[in-house]
């Protein structure tokens, strides 16, 4: 972060908030790789909150000269006129992902849009504040594609998936996720839009020692794979994969589908087509979906991989 990229960063985000989005989306995305000297930054606009996040520790002199910076936003005028009144900067690579609020009152949680959907993120008690604003084409596209389906949704996490496929008309959807606190979010986001609850499970399991459970409610139209790249002690992203691909001939429908998702920059696409080739030899690739424009990356194999696959 020199001073040369700062300024640049000053530019970019004094436009956004001239004209600010009218629902959540990423302001800058700079692990994409795209902006020099700021590889370890992102910028979120979350309506009304503009949350910084850094995923590297800056050297002191950088930090500092990142907070300046955003003292000079906060003065501006295009901070006033945007409607914005929270700032917070994510220290992401301490182990606590430690959130300063640099303005605005606390707020124990904050309701987001997109889509025209509803979603409640929590900020300081999380790496991650609920929503993963990379995943936006994959959720319309599930709200797309659910109408009449049985849908199981693995690595569920606050359900995004799921309230768009409800949103879509999908008959019932199962949430599997081995956190219980994330699944209530999850409900919580079902009831912000009026859901019918009584069409959404909740399964607070470990994927692998709750096969049984994932099978008895099915078989699935649609079966969306979300998992973390890697989580200590639960899942390991170029072992359990494999796993969980393997399974997918005992849970699908004949006609069944398959969103399989996949967020490491230094796994390609292939890694999930040769996996569902040589694991569930029944389903065939059919496209990758497009991720949103402001996530772009100077390799677009890089960003997120969210795959489509269908029965032969």
């Amino acid at each position: 972060m020199n001073p040369e990229a700062l300024v640049t960063l000053q530019r970019h985000l004094l436009s956004c908030l001239e004209n600010p989005p009218t629902e959540t989306r990423r302001l800058f995305h700079g692990r994409g790789r795209c902006w020099p000297g700021l590889e370890q930054l992102t910028v979120d606009w979350m309506q009304g909150v503009v949350l910084v996040s850094l995923f590297k520790a800056p050297a002191e002199e950088e930090l500092q000269g990142l907070k300046a910076l955003l003292q000079q936003i906060l003065d501006a005028a295009a901070w006033t006129t945007s409607g914005a009144h929270t700032l917070l900067l994510q220290h992401r690579y301490l182990p606590e992902s430690t959130i300063e609020w640099l303005a605005g009152e606390h707020l124990d949680e904050w309701k987001l849009t997109e889509g025209g959907l509803h979603y409640l993120v929590d900020f300081g008690k999380k790496q991650n504040s609920g929503l993963f604003l990379d995943m936006r084409y994959g959720r319309d596209w599930v709200r797309a594609n659910a109408r009449g389906m049985r849908v199981l949704n693995l690595f569920a996490y606050t359900c995004g998936f799921s309230v768009a496929a409800i949103a879509g008309g999908a008959d019932s959807v199962v949430n599997l996720d081995m956190s219980r606190a994330a699944l209530n979010r999850g409900r919580d986001n079902h009831r912000l839009n009026g859901h019918d609850l009584s069409k959404v499970s909740f399964l607070g399991h470990e994927l692998f020692k709750s096969w049984g459970k994932v099978k008895s409610a099915g078989p699935y139209d649609l079966v969306i794979i979300d998992p973390p790249s890697f989580q200590k002690g639960s899942f390991l992203l170029t072992k359990d994969y494999q796993r969980v691909l393997r399974k997918l001939p005992e849970l699908l429908t004949d006609r069944g589908t398959v969103l399989a998702c996949m967020n490491d920059p230094s796994m390609g696409a292939d890694f999930l087509i040769e996996g569902v080739t040589r694991e569930a030899p029944g389903l065939k690739y059919v496209q990758r979906l497009d991720n949103p424009p402001e996530f772009a990356e100077a390799e677009p194999g890089d960003g997120l991989k969210a795959l489509v696959f269908t029965q032969r």
